[in-house]
This record gives structure tokens, C-alpha cells and sequence, in this order.
């Protein structure tokens, strides 16, 4: 083994804020209403092992650091890694490539690339890349082949065809896929991210600016939407973690790196309300109790009142969730599995036991109407979140929205280099895309400029002042972003 091929940068690069380390949202933070950067988990997760492995591994987030190119140029030239990773995402992807590029030229790693587009990618996306620089993609898991990519390349060690999910460059020059659609069970099994590594106050809960971490405890999904990436990614059978390992890293996350605040990433947290039980009766007997506070996504279904109401008494202080559409009609052509009167029993049992709550919507789909747009407008107001989201479909590579998409010619461009506020979609049947982003710009404008919920929030800064100025600064970056 050669002592001098053990250096690995794992990093994000200089630029805007993407969510990188997610497998299908990868949000522009840019341009949405009120979001906050999340921990960089996936390198977190991917240092870890290497550290594991003896390997030395340095870890960056230049772009919330706030960085710049001659930070990332000055590590490349201290700290001489033999192989990088980068986080790549579907609206980032040719940046990201000309970047990789050129450090490949004047530095010559082994160059790693890891994003959703690499899983089981077809044919006629790779051919719009260049990929010329690049060695290996993965597509799956990052904790469950980064480590076994470092083995092959820098020490010879292993066999590059038994890493799940991965494609890498052969002999040839041409790339080879290794096996696809199989995932790997033991998640308890995989370190804690490595955050003595992660700038963790980078990360903060978006009210009160406090950091906080990312914890995955579960992967995968059985939900079927057209536009969603996640089960073929994760694939369709829930793996969860133990509660008990969850709460190791909830202890470790409070005593040695004094976090208090959580954002749970799993598909859908509640998807299986025994697990969420004995998670939360586990948070709610420990040491940490009234000491952390968690945030977590949900389902509307199955979801019970009584789940909600055992969240927020172990510390959930909000739950997301993705009510996607205010349409019947719209939810099933989406195979969401849910109806317009789950998604307003949801907000009415937030409402009942007193917990805050997330809507999330997308509109702009090949089949929506301006009826089923305006049906999504009066649904959110029916419900009074806290707070909302609505992003414009996307049609990623994948999925049967692209396929879709593509069939009924609305495609303006491909969707590499495009994000939720703006797809390559030329509209829907009924709609230009103009329109659509007129409705999403009344949607947010007509929820967020309601006299009665200005009023609301000013009354919670008055019982809490110190979030008066996230308020404050996420209200002036929606408006901006309505001007721009």
C-alpha cells in the first residue's frame, strides 16, 4: 500500500446554495420562500467511512461557507488529495463538470461524482455530458461505495464490480454499470457522520438561526408519484433504522457537539407508526428530553392524530408535509395515494394538537388546469399552514413525469440545468409556463401577505423576539425574488 495515495477531499463547491446533499429535491435556496441550508450528511456519511478506513480526509462546504474558488484552488494545492468527491445536482451538473475539469487537468485525482442523475442513468442523458474527467458516479448510497471506490483506486484493493449502484470508467475508456436495484439492509451498521469534520454551525434551524444537524432515520419509500425519484433510488421498501441507533446519534450530536435542534430525513417519518412510537417513548425517557427539538417529513397517509400528538410531546416544533395538489383529480393522475380530504384532516389535526406545519405543493403539471391550480390555492387556505412552499413540476430523468412530459411534447429543453422554480417544462396542456409562474407567484403572495397571518406571526415574535429577524429576512427574500 502506497502511503501517499490516502488523501480525499470530499466537498461542495463554491457558488449558490443547492441542497446537495439531497437524492430528490436538491432545492435552489435561492429562489424559494423560506428555506435553510441542511447539514452536508452525504459527506458527512462518506468521510466517516474513509476515516474508518485509515484514509486522511478533509471536508468542505464552500458554498455555504461562502467561499470562493481560490479557497477550493489553495486546498487542492496544500492539501494534494488523490481523490475527490463532489455532490453533483440536476440544475448544477455543466458547472460542475467544467469545474471538475479543470482540477482534473492540474491536479490529476481520481474524480468521484455522487447525485441521483447517476442511477441507472439512460443513455441519451450521459451523452449530453461531458464526462471525460470523471472516473466514477455514484448513484446510490455514498456511505455504502465511497469507501470501497477509495479502496480500488488508491490502494487495489476489493473489486470495483461488487459496489452497489455505481458506474466507472473500464478499461476501454467507456463507463461499466455495476448492479443496480439492490440496496443494502443494515443501516445501523453505517458510522455517524463525521461532524467533527462538517462546519456544523453553517446549519441552523431556519426560526431561530440555532445550528441544526440532519439525522436519516430511514430510507427508501413505498409511494408510487410520477415525479419522485426516491423509490428508484432507495427503492420501494422502507429500511429503517433502530430507534436505539437514532438516539445514540441524537446523544452524541447534544454532548459532544452541542446540538440541540433536528431535522429527521426520512421519505415519509410516520410511515409506520410502531417505529415512530418507540422512537419517540425512547426520546421522551432520556436524558434530552425538553433539552432537543426535532423537525420531521410526513405522509398524510397513514397518519393518525395520536402520532402527532406523541411527536410533538417527544419535541417535534414542526412536520412537513408534501399535499403536492388541492385536486382529487390531480393526486390521482399523480399516484400520490391521498385526497384532497386527507390533506385537510392533516392540517386540521396539526391545528388540534397545537403542532406547527409545512404544506408543500407543486404545480404545473402536463394534466393541471387553471381549475386545478386554483383548486391547490383554496386548499391551502383552507388549511392555515405556518408556512408554504409551491414549486413548479420538474421532470427529472427517471421518472414517469419526464416519460410524460416527453410524449405530450412539453418539454422546452432538458431538464439538466433546470430547478423547481424553473423547469424545463413549456407548460402543461392548458397552460404556458408563463401562467404557471404567475399563479405560484399569487399562491405565495396571496398566503404570506394576508393581514391576519402578518398579524399572527407578529404576535409570535412579541412572545419570542429573537426570531423576529428570520422573519423578517425570509419575508424580504420572497418579495425579492418575486422583483428580480
Amino acid at each position: 500500500m502506497s502511503e501517499n495515495k490516502n488523501k480525499v477531499l470530499l466537498f461542495y463547491p463554491p457558488g449558490f446554495l443547492f441542497q446537495r446533499g439531497e437524492d430528490r429535491c436538491q432545492q435552489n435556496i435561492k429562489d424559494a420562500s423560506a428555506e435553510a441550508m441542511r447539514a452536508c450528511n452525504d459527506l458527512g456519511y462518506g468521510a466517516a467511512i474513509l476515516l474508518r478506513k485509515g484514509y486522511e480526509v478533509k471536508l468542505r462546504d464552500y458554498q455555504t461557507e461562502g467561499a470562493s474558488m481560490e479557497d477550493l484552488e489553495r486546498d487542492m494545492a496544500d492539501f494534494r488529495p488523490d481523490l475527490i468527491m463532489m455532490s453533483i445536482t440536476n440544475t448544477t451538473i455543466f458547472d460542475d463538470l467544467k469545474l471538475l475539469k479543470s482540477i482534473k487537468e492540474k491536479y490529476g485525482p481520481v474524480v468521484v461524482i455522487k447525485g441521483a442523475l447517476f442511477y441507472d442513468p439512460e443513455r441519451e442523458m450521459l451523452d449530453m455530458l461531458d464526462l471525460e474527467c470523471v472516473d466514477y458516479m455514484i448513484g446510490g448510497e455514498v456511505d455504502f461505495a465511497i469507501g470501497e471506490i477509495a479502496d480500488v483506486a488508491l490502494r487495489g484493493e476489493g473489486n470495483v464490480d461488487d459496489i452497489l449502484s455505481v458506474l466507472y470508467r473500464g478499461s476501454d475508456g467507456k463507463f461499466v454499470r455495476t448492479k443496480f436495484h439492490e440496496w443494502n439492509e443494515d443501516l445501523d451498521s453505517r458510522p455517524f457522520p463525521a461532524r467533527e469534520l462538517m462546519n456544523n454551525a453553517l446549519y441552523v434551524r431556519p426560526d431561530t438561526n440555532e445550528p441544526m444537524a440532519t439525522i436519516q432515520t430511514s430510507r427508501g419509500c413505498p409511494s408510487a408519484c410520477v415525479f419522485c425519484l426516491t423509490p428508484v433510488i432507495s427503492g420501494k421498501c422502507v429500511r429503517f433504522r433502530s430507534p436505539q441507533n437514532v438516539m445514540d446519534e441524537l446523544t452524541e450530536c447534544y454532548n459532544v457537539h452541542g446540538i440541540r435542534n433536528f431535522f429527521f430525513k426520512a421519505d415519509t417519518f410516520t410511515i409506520n407508526a410502531a417505529w415512530v412510537k418507540e422512537m419517540c417513548t425512547l426520546m421522551i425517557n432520556s436524558p434530552l428530553h425538553g433539552k432537543i427539538a426535532f423537525t420531521a417529513n410526513s405522509r398524510v397517509n397513514p397518519l393518525t392524530k395520536e402520532t402527532l400528538e406523541l411527536m410533538k410531546e417527544a419535541g417535534c416544533f414542526m412536520v412537513a408535509f408534501g399535499f403536492e395538489s388541492g385536486s382529487d383529480e390531480m393526486l390521482k393522475t399523480l399516484k400520490k395515494g391521498t385526497t384532497v380530504e386527507m390533506n385537510l384532516r392533516a392540517a386540521k389535526w396539526c391545528h388540534e394538537v397545537g403542532l406547527p406545519f409545512w404544506g408543500f405543493y407543486v404545480i404545473g403539471f402536463p394534466w393541471e388546469t387553471k381549475e386545478h391550480i386554483l383548486a391547490t390555492k383554496k386548499m391551502i387556505m383552507q388549511q392555515k399552514p405556518d408556512f408554504i412552499e409551491v414549486k413548479m413540476a420538474l421532470p427529472f430523468y427517471g421518472t414517469e413525469l419526464y416519460k410524460a412530459a416527453k410524449e405530450m411534447d412539453l418539454l422546452a429543453e432538458s431538464p439538466l440545468g433546470s430547478d423547481f422554480f424553473h423547469s424545463a417544462l413549456r407548460g402543461t396542456k392548458y397552460l404556458s409556463q408563463e401562467e404557471v409562474e404567475k399563479l405560484r407567484k399569487k399562491i405565495l403572495l396571496g398566503f404570506y401577505l394576508r393581514p391576519g397571518y402578518i398579524l399572527g406571526k407578529m404576535g409570535e415574535c412579541v412572545k419570542h423576539p429573537s426570531i423576529f429577524g428570520n422573519y423578517v429576512k425570509y419575508g424580504f427574500k420572497m418579495l425579492g425574488s418575486f422583483i428580480r
